[in-house]
């Protein structure tokens, strides 16, 4: 029997964007692992970023290889099949 795949993801955040908080608590609430990435801190990490969704703002949410922006709690939930 095939093992599921967890997803990969990454949010790009900063300490004080609340829809970070948010997305995060998203995803503890969900018990979702995720990488975070403090672009506030990691100038390498925020041009990555803005090259992958053409935008400044965060959060950033790259879920597998599909770019979310913003907190789309619907669109987490479809993509990570929570109900």
């Amino acid at each position: 029997m095939a093992e599921e795949k967890k997803p990969h993801i990454k949010i790009y955040s900063t300490p004080s964007c609340v829809y970070c908080k948010m997305a995060k608590q998203f995803f503890a609430e969900n018990n979702v692992e995720y990488q975070d990435v403090n672009v506030a801190l990691d100038a390498h990490e925020l041009e990555q970023m803005v090259n992958k969704s053409g935008q400044r703002g965060v959060p950033v949410i790259e879920v597998n290889e599909e770019i979310i922006v913003g907190f789309d709690q619907p669109r987490l939930k479809e993509l990570l099949g929570i109900a």
